[in-house]
Protein backbone atom coordinates (compact mmCIF):
# COMPACT_ATOMS: atom_id res chain seq x y z
CA UNK A 1 0.00 0.00 0.00
CA UNK A 2 2.78 2.55 1.13
CA UNK A 3 3.96 2.03 -2.55
CA UNK A 4 1.01 3.36 -4.30
CA UNK A 5 1.36 6.83 -4.21
CA UNK A 6 5.12 6.71 -5.78
CA UNK A 7 4.13 4.16 -8.08
CA UNK A 8 1.29 6.88 -9.31
CA UNK A 9 3.76 9.91 -9.06
CA UNK A 10 6.11 8.13 -11.10
CA UNK A 11 3.02 7.62 -13.97
CA UNK A 12 2.36 11.10 -13.33
CA UNK A 13 5.67 12.42 -14.41
CA UNK A 14 5.91 10.07 -17.46
CA UNK A 15 2.87 11.20 -18.44
CA UNK A 16 3.89 14.47 -18.63
CA UNK A 17 6.77 14.15 -19.99
CA UNK A 18 5.67 12.16 -22.90
CA UNK A 19 2.99 15.14 -23.53
CA UNK A 20 5.52 17.81 -24.10
CA UNK A 21 8.65 18.70 -25.39
CA UNK A 22 9.80 21.41 -24.01
CA UNK A 23 8.94 19.69 -20.65
CA UNK A 24 10.87 16.62 -21.32
CA UNK A 25 13.83 18.49 -22.58
CA UNK A 26 13.93 21.17 -19.37
CA UNK A 27 13.26 17.87 -16.76
CA UNK A 28 16.00 15.91 -18.31
CA UNK A 29 18.29 18.70 -18.63
CA UNK A 30 18.09 19.53 -15.80
CA UNK A 31 18.15 16.08 -13.95
CA UNK A 32 21.53 15.35 -15.96
CA UNK A 33 22.97 18.70 -15.01
CA UNK A 34 22.55 17.70 -11.00
CA UNK A 35 23.42 14.53 -11.04
CA UNK A 36 26.81 15.00 -13.15
CA UNK A 37 27.11 18.35 -11.12
CA UNK A 38 26.96 16.63 -7.61
CA UNK A 39 29.71 13.20 -8.97
CA UNK A 40 31.88 16.57 -9.36
CA UNK A 41 31.98 17.07 -5.99
CA UNK A 42 33.13 13.55 -4.90
CA UNK A 43 35.74 13.82 -7.51
CA UNK A 44 37.34 17.71 -8.06
CA UNK A 45 37.51 18.85 -4.91
CA UNK A 46 40.53 17.56 -3.17
CA UNK A 47 42.85 19.15 -6.28
CA UNK A 48 42.33 22.64 -4.01
CA UNK A 49 44.65 21.44 -1.49
CA UNK A 50 48.32 21.98 -1.29
CA UNK A 51 49.30 18.91 0.91
CA UNK A 52 52.81 20.33 0.55
CA UNK A 53 55.51 19.22 1.84
CA UNK A 54 54.64 15.27 1.14
CA UNK A 55 56.74 13.51 -0.98
CA UNK A 56 56.12 9.70 -2.35
CA UNK A 57 58.82 8.36 -3.98
CA UNK A 58 60.39 10.81 -5.06
CA UNK A 59 56.85 12.54 -6.18
CA UNK A 60 54.93 15.52 -4.77
CA UNK A 61 52.62 13.95 -3.07
CA UNK A 62 49.33 15.82 -4.60
CA UNK A 63 50.69 14.44 -8.22
CA UNK A 64 50.52 11.08 -6.70
CA UNK A 65 46.99 11.47 -5.78
CA UNK A 66 46.29 12.94 -9.21
CA UNK A 67 47.88 10.17 -10.87
CA UNK A 68 46.35 8.04 -8.25
CA UNK A 69 42.63 8.79 -9.40
CA UNK A 70 43.75 9.14 -13.24
CA UNK A 71 44.58 6.05 -13.40
CA UNK A 72 41.56 4.83 -11.50
CA UNK A 73 39.19 6.63 -13.74
CA UNK A 74 41.67 5.44 -17.15
CA UNK A 75 41.18 1.75 -16.07
CA UNK A 76 37.47 2.66 -15.40
CA UNK A 77 37.24 3.95 -19.20
CA UNK A 78 39.02 0.94 -20.50
CA UNK A 79 36.17 -1.94 -18.90
CA UNK A 80 33.43 0.41 -19.64
CA UNK A 81 34.03 0.09 -23.41
CA UNK A 82 32.36 -3.34 -22.96
CA UNK A 83 30.43 -2.32 -19.64
CA UNK A 84 29.14 0.93 -20.40
CA UNK A 85 27.98 -0.35 -24.34
CA UNK A 86 26.53 -3.50 -23.75
CA UNK A 87 24.34 -2.17 -20.65
CA UNK A 88 21.04 -2.93 -19.72
CA UNK A 89 18.85 0.40 -19.27
CA UNK A 90 17.12 -0.65 -16.47
CA UNK A 91 19.77 -1.01 -14.69
CA UNK A 92 21.81 2.79 -14.88
CA UNK A 93 20.35 4.34 -12.20
CA UNK A 94 21.50 2.04 -9.39
CA UNK A 95 24.78 1.75 -10.78
CA UNK A 96 25.25 5.57 -10.64
CA UNK A 97 24.12 5.47 -6.59
CA UNK A 98 26.35 2.58 -6.01
CA UNK A 99 29.10 3.98 -8.39
CA UNK A 100 29.48 7.29 -6.27
CA UNK A 101 28.81 5.64 -3.11
CA UNK A 102 31.91 3.49 -3.69
CA UNK A 103 33.67 6.48 -4.60
CA UNK A 104 32.10 8.72 -1.46
CA UNK A 105 33.93 5.85 0.93
CA UNK A 106 36.94 6.26 -0.28
CA UNK A 107 37.18 9.59 0.50
CA UNK A 108 35.96 8.76 4.38
CA UNK A 109 39.06 6.08 4.12
CA UNK A 110 41.20 8.68 2.54
CA UNK A 111 40.60 11.18 5.54
CA UNK A 112 41.19 8.12 8.18
CA UNK A 113 44.11 6.18 6.56
CA UNK A 114 47.40 8.63 6.93
CA UNK A 115 49.28 10.04 4.19
CA UNK A 116 51.50 8.40 1.66
CA UNK A 117 49.48 5.27 2.63
CA UNK A 118 46.00 6.82 1.55
CA UNK A 119 47.13 7.38 -1.87
CA UNK A 120 44.97 4.13 -2.81
CA UNK A 121 41.90 6.02 -1.47
CA UNK A 122 42.01 8.26 -4.67
CA UNK A 123 42.78 5.07 -6.81
CA UNK A 124 39.59 3.17 -5.07
CA UNK A 125 37.84 6.67 -5.86
CA UNK A 126 38.46 7.18 -9.62
CA UNK A 127 37.54 3.58 -10.26
CA UNK A 128 33.93 3.72 -9.85
CA UNK A 129 33.38 7.40 -10.74
CA UNK A 130 34.67 6.45 -14.60
CA UNK A 131 31.36 4.89 -15.34
CA UNK A 132 29.15 7.88 -14.27
CA UNK A 133 28.97 9.88 -17.50
CA UNK A 134 27.80 6.77 -19.70
CA UNK A 135 25.36 5.66 -17.23
CA UNK A 136 23.92 9.36 -17.37
CA UNK A 137 24.49 9.92 -21.38
CA UNK A 138 22.31 6.54 -22.13
CA UNK A 139 19.34 8.08 -20.67
CA UNK A 140 19.62 10.63 -23.05
CA UNK A 141 21.18 10.04 -26.50
CA UNK A 142 19.75 8.71 -29.50
CA UNK A 143 16.31 11.71 -29.24
CA UNK A 144 15.68 14.80 -31.44
CA UNK A 145 16.61 16.95 -28.65
CA UNK A 146 19.94 15.15 -27.56
CA UNK A 147 22.14 17.81 -28.82
CA UNK A 148 19.91 20.38 -26.20
CA UNK A 149 20.45 18.12 -23.39
CA UNK A 150 23.87 16.53 -24.10
CA UNK A 151 25.40 19.90 -24.38
CA UNK A 152 23.50 20.69 -20.78
CA UNK A 153 25.04 17.94 -19.48
CA UNK A 154 28.65 18.20 -21.18
CA UNK A 155 29.03 21.77 -19.51
CA UNK A 156 27.87 20.70 -16.50
CA UNK A 157 32.12 19.74 -16.66
CA UNK A 158 33.02 23.07 -16.52
CA UNK A 159 30.84 24.53 -13.90
CA UNK A 160 30.94 21.57 -12.08
CA UNK A 161 34.76 21.75 -11.56
CA UNK A 162 34.57 25.36 -10.85
CA UNK A 163 31.68 24.94 -7.99
CA UNK A 164 33.17 21.37 -6.65
CA UNK A 165 36.81 23.07 -6.03
CA UNK A 166 35.03 26.48 -4.53
CA UNK A 167 33.09 24.39 -2.33
CA UNK A 168 36.12 22.49 -1.42
CA UNK A 169 38.43 26.24 -1.01
CA UNK A 170 35.05 27.39 1.01
CA UNK A 171 35.44 24.60 3.37
CA UNK A 172 39.30 25.02 4.12
CA UNK A 173 38.86 29.08 4.36
CA UNK A 174 36.01 29.41 6.00
CA UNK A 175 35.43 26.64 8.09
CA UNK A 176 39.02 25.67 8.59
CA UNK A 177 38.40 22.13 7.46
CA UNK A 178 41.44 19.94 6.74
CA UNK A 179 43.23 19.08 3.54
CA UNK A 180 42.20 15.21 4.52
CA UNK A 181 38.78 15.92 5.86
CA UNK A 182 37.55 18.20 2.71
CA UNK A 183 36.95 16.30 -0.16
CA UNK A 184 34.49 13.89 2.09
CA UNK A 185 32.93 16.86 3.74
CA UNK A 186 32.10 18.44 -0.13
CA UNK A 187 31.01 14.76 -1.00
CA UNK A 188 28.52 15.10 1.90
CA UNK A 189 26.86 18.26 0.59
CA UNK A 190 25.66 16.48 -2.56
CA UNK A 191 24.74 13.27 -1.61
CA UNK A 192 20.91 14.48 -0.87
CA UNK A 193 20.87 15.96 -4.61
CA UNK A 194 21.83 13.32 -5.93
CA UNK A 195 19.74 10.75 -4.53
CA UNK A 196 16.73 12.57 -5.64
CA UNK A 197 17.59 13.38 -9.03
CA UNK A 198 18.30 10.12 -9.79
CA UNK A 199 14.93 9.00 -9.18
CA UNK A 200 13.96 11.87 -11.37
CA UNK A 201 16.15 10.54 -14.20
CA UNK A 202 14.62 7.25 -13.86
CA UNK A 203 11.39 8.74 -14.71
CA UNK A 204 12.30 9.26 -18.15
CA UNK A 205 10.52 7.59 -20.87
CA UNK A 206 12.59 5.73 -23.78
CA UNK A 207 13.20 7.27 -27.37
CA UNK A 208 9.90 7.56 -28.93
CA UNK A 209 9.42 6.33 -32.64
CA UNK A 210 9.63 9.94 -33.79
CA UNK A 211 13.02 9.73 -31.89
CA UNK A 212 14.19 6.61 -33.88
CA UNK A 213 13.25 7.54 -36.86
CA UNK A 214 15.26 10.85 -37.00
CA UNK A 215 18.76 9.53 -35.28
CA UNK A 216 18.91 5.58 -35.02
CA UNK A 217 17.93 3.20 -32.39
CA UNK A 218 20.35 2.53 -29.67
CA UNK A 219 20.80 -0.83 -28.20
CA UNK A 220 23.37 -2.53 -26.40
CA UNK A 221 25.93 -3.66 -28.56
CA UNK A 222 27.31 -7.76 -28.58
CA UNK A 223 31.15 -8.08 -29.33
CA UNK A 224 30.47 -9.41 -32.91
CA UNK A 225 28.81 -5.46 -33.44
CA UNK A 226 31.96 -3.84 -31.48
CA UNK A 227 34.07 -5.44 -33.94
CA UNK A 228 32.39 -4.51 -36.73
CA UNK A 229 32.10 -1.04 -35.70
CA UNK A 230 35.95 -1.06 -35.61
CA UNK A 231 36.23 -2.71 -38.68
CA UNK A 232 34.15 0.06 -40.73
CA UNK A 233 35.68 2.77 -38.40
CA UNK A 234 38.75 2.02 -37.29
CA UNK A 235 40.82 4.50 -39.24
CA UNK A 236 38.66 7.89 -39.09
CA UNK A 237 38.29 7.15 -34.83
CA UNK A 238 41.99 6.40 -35.01
CA UNK A 239 42.38 10.44 -35.34
CA UNK A 240 39.75 10.90 -33.51
CA UNK A 241 40.91 8.99 -30.41
CA UNK A 242 44.60 10.26 -30.86
CA UNK A 243 43.08 14.18 -30.79
CA UNK A 244 40.89 13.64 -27.85
CA UNK A 245 43.48 12.41 -26.05
CA UNK A 246 45.42 15.18 -26.24
CA UNK A 247 42.28 17.34 -25.38
CA UNK A 248 41.86 15.33 -22.45
CA UNK A 249 45.33 15.67 -21.03
CA UNK A 250 45.27 19.86 -21.62
CA UNK A 251 41.70 19.93 -19.97
CA UNK A 252 42.74 17.52 -16.77
CA UNK A 253 46.17 19.64 -16.28
CA UNK A 254 43.79 22.85 -16.30
CA UNK A 255 41.24 21.04 -14.01
CA UNK A 256 44.01 19.38 -11.25
CA UNK A 257 46.63 22.30 -11.70
CA UNK A 258 44.39 25.25 -12.43
CA UNK A 259 44.67 26.61 -8.86
CA UNK A 260 48.51 26.23 -9.07
CA UNK A 261 48.32 29.09 -12.37
CA UNK A 262 45.61 31.02 -10.27
CA UNK A 263 48.14 31.23 -7.43
CA UNK A 264 50.98 32.18 -9.51
CA UNK A 265 49.26 34.93 -11.55
CA UNK A 266 47.99 36.66 -8.00
CA UNK A 267 44.77 35.02 -7.11
CA UNK A 268 45.75 32.57 -4.75
CA UNK A 269 43.63 33.90 -1.97
CA UNK A 270 40.33 34.24 -4.60
CA UNK A 271 37.97 30.96 -3.85
CA UNK A 272 35.57 32.06 -5.70
CA UNK A 273 37.86 32.69 -9.25
CA UNK A 274 36.84 28.89 -10.05
CA UNK A 275 33.20 29.47 -10.16
CA UNK A 276 33.53 32.75 -11.35
CA UNK A 277 35.37 31.92 -14.73
CA UNK A 278 33.70 27.96 -15.20
CA UNK A 279 30.45 29.64 -15.44
CA UNK A 280 31.25 32.41 -17.93
CA UNK A 281 32.81 29.38 -20.06
CA UNK A 282 29.40 27.09 -19.41
CA UNK A 283 27.31 30.27 -20.92
CA UNK A 284 29.69 30.59 -23.87
CA UNK A 285 29.99 26.48 -24.69
CA UNK A 286 26.70 25.93 -23.79
CA UNK A 287 25.27 28.36 -26.97
CA UNK A 288 27.72 26.83 -29.52
CA UNK A 289 27.08 23.33 -28.69
CA UNK A 290 22.74 23.18 -28.32
CA UNK A 291 22.54 25.40 -31.57
CA UNK A 292 22.82 22.26 -32.92
CA UNK A 293 19.87 21.44 -32.22
CA UNK A 294 18.73 23.47 -35.21
CA UNK A 295 20.44 21.51 -37.71
CA UNK A 296 18.22 18.78 -38.34
CA UNK A 297 20.45 17.27 -41.33
CA UNK A 298 22.69 14.50 -39.48
CA UNK A 299 25.18 14.31 -41.86
CA UNK A 300 25.31 18.44 -42.23
CA UNK A 301 25.35 18.75 -38.01
CA UNK A 302 28.48 15.91 -38.22
CA UNK A 303 30.58 17.56 -40.85
CA UNK A 304 29.92 21.34 -38.68
CA UNK A 305 30.56 19.43 -35.07
CA UNK A 306 34.26 19.34 -36.91
CA UNK A 307 33.95 22.84 -37.52
CA UNK A 308 33.39 23.68 -34.49
CA UNK A 309 36.11 21.92 -33.12
CA UNK A 310 38.63 23.32 -35.09
CA UNK A 311 37.27 26.46 -34.41
CA UNK A 312 37.97 26.23 -30.53
CA UNK A 313 41.59 25.37 -31.08
CA UNK A 314 42.39 28.45 -33.23
CA UNK A 315 41.11 30.38 -30.35
CA UNK A 316 42.74 28.69 -28.08
CA UNK A 317 46.04 28.88 -29.77
CA UNK A 318 45.21 32.78 -30.85
CA UNK A 319 44.46 33.58 -27.42
CA UNK A 320 47.51 32.12 -26.53
CA UNK A 321 49.64 33.81 -28.27
CA UNK A 322 48.25 37.42 -27.57
CA UNK A 323 48.09 36.46 -23.89
CA UNK A 324 52.49 35.61 -24.46
CA UNK A 325 52.72 39.40 -25.91
CA UNK A 326 51.27 40.60 -23.78
CA UNK A 327 48.39 42.15 -24.98
CA UNK A 328 45.59 40.48 -22.83
CA UNK A 329 45.23 39.51 -18.98
CA UNK A 330 45.63 36.51 -17.19
CA UNK A 331 41.32 36.01 -16.42
CA UNK A 332 40.66 37.52 -20.57
CA UNK A 333 43.45 34.45 -21.48
CA UNK A 334 41.97 31.45 -19.38
CA UNK A 335 38.38 32.43 -20.33
CA UNK A 336 38.85 32.82 -23.91
CA UNK A 337 41.79 29.77 -23.77
CA UNK A 338 39.99 27.54 -21.81
CA UNK A 339 36.57 28.13 -23.75
CA UNK A 340 38.39 27.22 -26.96
CA UNK A 341 39.72 23.77 -24.89
CA UNK A 342 36.13 23.14 -24.20
CA UNK A 343 34.86 23.75 -27.33
CA UNK A 344 37.05 21.55 -28.74
CA UNK A 345 36.54 19.05 -26.06
CA UNK A 346 32.94 18.58 -25.52
CA UNK A 347 30.96 18.09 -28.59
CA UNK A 348 32.78 14.72 -28.57
CA UNK A 349 31.24 13.68 -24.76
CA UNK A 350 27.43 15.16 -25.76
CA UNK A 351 27.40 15.56 -29.90
CA UNK A 352 29.95 14.60 -32.52
CA UNK A 353 29.60 10.67 -31.58
CA UNK A 354 25.83 11.05 -31.52
CA UNK A 355 25.29 12.74 -35.09
CA UNK A 356 27.84 9.97 -36.33
CA UNK A 357 25.82 7.39 -35.44
CA UNK A 358 22.67 9.02 -37.07
CA UNK A 359 24.77 10.06 -40.25
CA UNK A 360 25.83 6.37 -40.80
CA UNK A 361 21.89 4.77 -39.20
CA UNK A 362 24.14 2.55 -37.26
CA UNK A 363 22.07 0.24 -34.43
CA UNK A 364 24.55 0.97 -31.58
CA UNK A 365 25.33 3.48 -28.80
CA UNK A 366 27.69 6.34 -27.45
CA UNK A 367 29.18 4.45 -25.26
CA UNK A 368 31.28 2.44 -27.19
CA UNK A 369 32.50 5.13 -29.20
CA UNK A 370 32.82 7.61 -26.41
CA UNK A 371 34.63 5.17 -23.90
CA UNK A 372 36.94 4.06 -26.51
CA UNK A 373 38.10 7.79 -26.60
CA UNK A 374 38.50 8.45 -23.22
CA UNK A 375 40.18 5.42 -22.25
CA UNK A 376 42.92 5.86 -24.38
CA UNK A 377 42.70 10.16 -23.32
CA UNK A 378 43.32 9.21 -19.87
CA UNK A 379 45.96 7.02 -20.74
CA UNK A 380 47.95 10.27 -22.60
CA UNK A 381 47.27 12.07 -18.99
CA UNK A 382 49.01 9.32 -16.89
CA UNK A 383 51.76 9.39 -19.24
CA UNK A 384 52.33 12.81 -19.26
CA UNK A 385 52.10 13.67 -15.55
CA UNK A 386 54.68 11.24 -15.12
CA UNK A 387 56.75 12.45 -17.59
CA UNK A 388 56.19 15.89 -16.43
CA UNK A 389 57.29 14.58 -12.51
CA UNK A 390 60.09 12.89 -13.92
CA UNK A 391 61.91 15.15 -15.83
CA UNK A 392 63.19 17.62 -14.56
CA UNK A 393 62.84 21.03 -16.47
CA UNK A 394 62.44 24.72 -15.03
CA UNK A 395 59.73 26.21 -16.06
CA UNK A 396 56.36 28.28 -14.45
CA UNK A 397 53.09 27.59 -14.52
CA UNK A 398 52.10 30.22 -17.04
CA UNK A 399 54.78 28.76 -19.06
CA UNK A 400 53.69 24.83 -19.10
CA UNK A 401 50.08 25.93 -19.46
CA UNK A 402 51.01 27.85 -23.02
CA UNK A 403 52.56 24.66 -24.19
CA UNK A 404 49.95 22.70 -23.55
CA UNK A 405 47.54 25.13 -25.53
CA UNK A 406 50.44 25.62 -28.59
CA UNK A 407 50.90 21.88 -28.52
CA UNK A 408 46.89 20.88 -28.26
CA UNK A 409 45.88 23.50 -30.76
CA UNK A 410 48.13 23.33 -33.41
CA UNK A 411 48.17 19.28 -33.75
CA UNK A 412 44.55 19.36 -32.66
CA UNK A 413 44.11 21.15 -35.56
CA UNK A 414 45.77 18.66 -38.25
CA UNK A 415 44.02 16.12 -36.54
CA UNK A 416 40.64 16.80 -36.54
CA UNK A 417 40.47 18.43 -40.22
CA UNK A 418 42.21 14.63 -41.52
CA UNK A 419 39.44 13.21 -39.77
CA UNK A 420 36.58 15.41 -41.45
CA UNK A 421 38.57 14.26 -45.36
CA UNK A 422 38.30 10.53 -44.01
CA UNK A 423 34.85 10.47 -42.99
CA UNK A 424 33.81 12.15 -46.33
CA UNK A 425 35.56 9.59 -48.50
CA UNK A 426 33.60 6.78 -46.61
CA UNK A 427 29.96 8.49 -46.36
CA UNK A 428 30.66 8.72 -50.54
CA UNK A 429 31.73 5.54 -50.31
CA UNK A 430 29.20 4.03 -48.47
CA UNK A 431 27.01 5.45 -50.22
CA UNK A 432 28.42 4.66 -53.96
CA UNK A 433 27.45 1.25 -52.81
CA UNK A 434 23.71 1.45 -51.23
Amino acid sequence: MNEMPLVNANQKITQWLNHSTLAFVGYASLTVFVIYTSMYGFRKPYTVGVYSDIFFMGISYKVCLVIAQVIGYMISKFYGIKFISSMNPKHRANYILVFIGIAWLSLLLFAIIPPPYNIICMFINGLPLGMVFGLVFGFIEGRRTTEIMGAILAVSFIFASGLAKTIGKWLLLDFNVSEWWMPFASGAIFVIPLILFVWLLRQLPPPSSDDIASRSIRLPMTQLERRHFLKQFGIPMATVVIAYAIFTIVRDFCEDFGNELWSETGYKNNAGIFAKTNTIISLVVLGFIAGFFFIKNNSKAFRWAHYLVIFGLVLLTVSTFFYNRGNISTLSWMLTATSGLYLAYLPFNCLYFERMLSTYKMSANIGFAMYIADAFGYLGTVLVLLVKEFITIKYSWVDFFSFLFYSAGLIGIVLISMTLILHTRLFKKLNATE
